[in-house]
């Protein structure tokens, strides 16, 4: 095993300039959710070049992508990309080092292909990590189907290997009152702006009553024609988040509360509008991430302390919750940089970026390499996933 890595570690290497290159192109022409089409051609092209089976598409999702060597029956690993951009201010969550990043463990592991224990490696692409839910559309197209374990890389301004995710749920309030005039006659108005203003309120009291490490942020989506016209339709979107399913829902339903009350209050009728993209929370698999802690060991990298209070969340969590799944933080940016800044996009094609891309193509091949030589390792990854439902 120990020679393999260090065949990984310069097949990686080999690839450095390629993969580079690979993350600037991405970088340079960021692409919203589901609109990914040159990212995903990028990466769909140098993984059939590296001898991948490419299926495009898959899931229904046009710009998902599934790229699959096999050495013969054995276990199936996945490795994850992401390469949507964020609105207005493109890669600042650094996904081009992710697809990168996934692609080049994927490449460095195929350049072994003749080394590799019995199994399969699959480079997974996945679309629209930036609220479309792109993972949570492929878990319910199967692609997760038949995969024994699944990993990725986000960009961070530190090595973490584990970051606990919040789930998230969305929801639309849509408030109807009537039209008035808001000098002459305010009186026959009903204000529906004034419910949105009270669901605001609302919450703003209830986040009092909540656990530390839950998030409620909305903001307001419509909010009247003109001054002087009583609002006859407003409207906000709300996002709940917690580190439990359970406490999820059951502060979702507090929200709607708020807005219930709101409608009441003001006289308004209330139509509640749910998402169906709802993120879960992150399950945690302890096997795993050792194993790749054990692998940033054998390089040299630094790991920094858990990180409990900068808290998001991701469809990745939705993968962990039907195969067990990490997502190691991978340092690409100076300490003290905010993620989706435009300080976070400008590192993303840094030097730092450029070294945090080739470790985390190194640190991952070497744990699917693990994954696949020791099935006693996933053995135990699986064993722990079970016990933790």
């Amino acid at each position: 095993m120990s020679a393999g890595k260090d065949d990984i570690i310069k097949a990686v290497d080999r690839l450095a300039t390629d993969l580079e290159r690979l993350s600037h192109k991405i970088h340079d022409n960021p692409e919203l959710g589901y609109q990914e089409v040159k990212a995903a051609g990028w990466l769909t092209e140098f993984l059939a070049a590296q001898g991948f089976k490419v299926e495009r598409g898959v899931a229904g999702v046009e710009t998902a992508f599934r790229a699959t060597i096999e050495t013969g029956e054995g276990p199936t690993i996945a490795i994850l990309c992401e390469y949507d951009a964020l609105p207005g201010i493109g890669h600042a969550c650094g996904h081009n080092v992710i697809a990168a990043a996934g692609a080049g463990a994927g490449a460095a592991l195929a350049a072994l292909k003749q080394q590799l224990p019995r199994g399969r490696i699959q480079v997974v692409g996945t679309p629209a990590e930036e609220g479309g839910g792109g993972k949570v559309r492929l878990v319910h197209g199967g692609v997760f189907k038949g995969v024994d374990a699944a990993m990725m890389i986000h960009g961070w301004d530190k090595w973490i290997p584990q970051q606990d995710l919040l789930g998230i749920v969305r929801v639309g309030f849509e408030f109807t009152g009537q039209a008035a005039h808001a000098s002459a006659d305010p009186w026959e108005g009903v204000n529906a702006l004034d419910a949105v203003i009270q669901t605001f309120n609302n919450v703003s009291m209830l986040r009092q009553q909540v656990r530390p490490q839950c998030r409620i942020h909305g903001i307001i989506t419509h909010g009247g024609a003109a001054p002087n016209i009583i609002p006859e339709f407003a409207a906000a979107t709300f996002y709940v988040r917690a580190p439990k399913l359970d406490e999820m829902w059951a502060l979702h339903r507090r929200v709607v509360a708020c807005a219930e009350g709101a409608a009441k209050a003001t006289g308004c009728t209330l139509k509640v509008v749910e998402q169906d993209n709802t993120y879960e929370p992150m399950r945690r698999n302890q096997t795993l991430l050792d194993a790749f802690r054990a692998n940033m060991a054998r390089l040299g990298l630094p790991e920094a302390p858990e990180v409990k209070d900068r808290l998001g969340s991701s469809d990745v969590g939705n993968v962990s919750q039907v195969v067990p799944t990490i997502q190691p933080l991978v340092k690409i940016a100076p300490d003290g940089t905010p993620i989706h800044s435009r300080a976070f996009e400008a590192a993303a094609v840094s030097p730092l970026a450029r070294e945090g891309l080739l470790a985390a193509a190194k640190v991952m091949a070497m744990t699917a390499f693990d994954l696949l030589a020791e099935p006693g390792l996933l053995t135990r990854a699986h064993q722990e996933f079970a016990a933790a439902k």
